[in-house]
């Protein structure tokens, strides 16, 4: 058990201790970041306000500016599995203008801000439990997989475009990663279900090795396919994934490996 876990485990806390488990839990996240460009790994913890904790690690792109900043990363998590109770986000870097402003667009705005720490009510800080598990409930089988990613894309997050979107990233054991659309005020903040998985994946340290089939819904579009950013990324991680794309009640999901869907991708040598 990590040093991180022992003290979790010792039951309740003060405050000022709480603080500090987040301090180390994001120091031991932030080696799960993929940054093979820049090798500045980066991770962010959001604290719930049941004491579960969500992770998010930069993921960078060889397209640089598909990169997923470990921000945004954790809160896609956090809607797509369900919860926006947010009390406290701990970073492995001083919290820059960018975050804070990220924040802020979404009306969360802390009461308490340290140059690593974010917190909402200080005061009332749940002790730290386990991290928040990033599977949908159950292990499915791959004709399973489409009825249940339009269950999945209920949880998307889209009041700007009313467009929601859901996956499935399965992995070989049956269990399976949800992703949703998330939007946010400021439409290049937004993440596509596809790469919300993905980010989900790594920053839990799930590695593509791991995946074994994607499954996408469109609810108002039967004939949607990932986008260019999600193929990008899907593709530096997993180009052999088959994806499944729902294309309606009545038809058959189609089919299609992601290299398949986005050949000679970009890559840096």
């Amino acid at each position: 058990m990590s040093r991180a876990l022992q003290m979790i485990h010792e039951g309740p806390v003060a405050v000022s201790a709480i603080l500090q488990q987040l301090r180390t839990l994001v120091r031991e996240v932030k080696s799960r970041a993929y940054v093979p460009y820049s090798g500045r790994p980066a991770a962010v913890v959001l604290l719930l306000s049941d004491g579960a904790w969500i992770p998010g690690v930069r993921v960078e792109s060889a397209s640089f500016s598909l990169t997923i900043p470990p921000l945004q990363n954790a809160w896609t998590t956090a809607v797509a599995l369900g919860r926006r109770d947010i009390v406290a986000a701990a970073f492995s870097e001083p919290v820059d203008v960018s975050s804070r402003a990220f924040l802020e667009e979404l009306g969360i705005l802390p009461e308490v801000e340290c140059a690593d720490l974010l917190t909402a009510s200080p005061e009332a800080l749940p002790g730290l439990r386990e991290p928040l598990t990033p599977f949908w409930n159950g292990q499915l089988t791959l004709q399973q997989g489409i009825p249940v990613a339009r269950q999945v894309a209920r949880r998307a997050w889209a009041p700007h475009s009313d467009f929601p979107v859901g996956c499935l990233l399965q992995l070989k054991d049956g269990r399976c990663i949800p992703g949703v659309n998330v939007e946010h005020p400021d439409w290049t903040r937004t993440l596509c279900a596809e790469r919300n998985a993905l980010g989900t994946a790594l920053s839990y340290g799930i590695t593509p090795a791991a995946w074994q089939a994607l499954f996408l819904s469109c609810l108002k579009d039967t004939q949607g396919t990932p986008c260019g950013a999600c193929r990008q990324l899907l593709a530096e991680h997993r180009p052999d994934l088959p994806v499944w794309m729902d294309r309606g009640l009545e038809n058959p999901p189609q089919i299609l490996r992601v290299d398949a869907m986005l050949p000679g991708f970009f890559v840096l040598q």
